[in-house]
C-alpha cells in the first residue's frame, strides 16, 4: 500500500477537481434538452469524460506517487456528486424511477458520513467492491444519459440490467462498508 502524502495540491487531485467542475455541466445539458437529443448526447460526452476521470486520477496518485489523504477522502465524494446530480436530474426529467435515485443516495450520503465519522481515526479508501459500484453506476447512468428514444430497444434494456446490477451491489458495497466502519469505531474506543 502506497503511504498517503500530506501536500494536497498534485496532478492527481487536480484531476479530481476537474471532476468536479463537470459535474454541473452535465446536469445543465441534461436538464435543458430541447427533445431533439442534442444536448442528451452533449451530457453523454461530458459525463464518460467526468467518470472517466475517475479512474485517471487513480492512476496519476499511485503512477506519481501522489497518493494524499485529501485525495483518497474528496475522490469518492467527486464520484458521489456525479452520480448523485445524475441520478437526481434523471428522475427529475422522469427517465429513472425516484427509487433507483433514493437506494443509491441513501447509501452514498450514509457512507459519506460514515467515512467523516470515523475520519479522525483512519482514512477508508474505496474498496474493490466499492469501485465494482462505482463502475456499474456509472456505465447504467451513462446509458440513461444518452438519448434512449432514439436508439434501438436493446440499448434500454441493457441500460436496465445494468442499473438494476449497479443497484444491488450499491447496497452490498454499503453494509460492508458499515461494517468495516463499525470495526474501525469499536477498535478506537479500546485503545486509550
Amino acid at each position: 500500500m502506497v503511504a498517503a502524502r500530506t501536500s494536497v495540491w498534485n496532478l492527481a487531485n487536480g484531476v479530481t477537481v476537474a471532476r468536479i467542475a463537470l459535474v454541473p455541466l452535465v446536469l445543465v445539458a441534461l436538464l435543458t434538452d430541447d427533445g431533439t437529443g442534442t444536448r442528451r448526447w452533449v451530457a453523454a460526452a461530458l459525463f464518460a469524460l467526468a467518470a472517466g476521470t475517475d479512474r485517471l486520477d487513480g492512476y496519476l496518485a499511485r503512477r506519481l506517487d501522489q497518493v494524499t489523504d485529501w485525495g483518497k477522502l474528496v475522490d469518492p465524494i467527486a464520484d458521489k456528486l456525479l452520480i448523485g446530480g445524475s441520478l437526481v436530474a434523471l428522475s427529475w426529467v422522469g427517465d429513472l424511477p425516484w427509487w433507483v435515485t433514493v437506494v443509491v443516495l441513501v447509501r452514498e450520503l450514509g457512507i459519506t458520513a460514515m467515512r467523516l465519522a470515523v475520519l479522525r481515526y483512519v482514512v477508508i479508501p474505496a474498496s474493490r467492491g466499492g469501485k465494482l459500484k462505482t463502475v456499474l453506476q456509472s456505465v447504467g447512468i451513462g446509458l440513461f444519459v444518452l438519448p434512449l428514444a432514439a436508439l434501438p430497444a436493446v440499448v434500454t434494456v441493457v441500460a436496465w440490467v445494468v442499473v438494476l446490477l449497479a443497484v444491488a451491489v450499491t447496497v452490498v458495497t454499503g453494509v460492508d462498508y458499515l461494517v468495516r466502519g463499525w470495526r474501525v469505531r469499536r477498535a478506537a474506543v479500546r485503545e486509550p
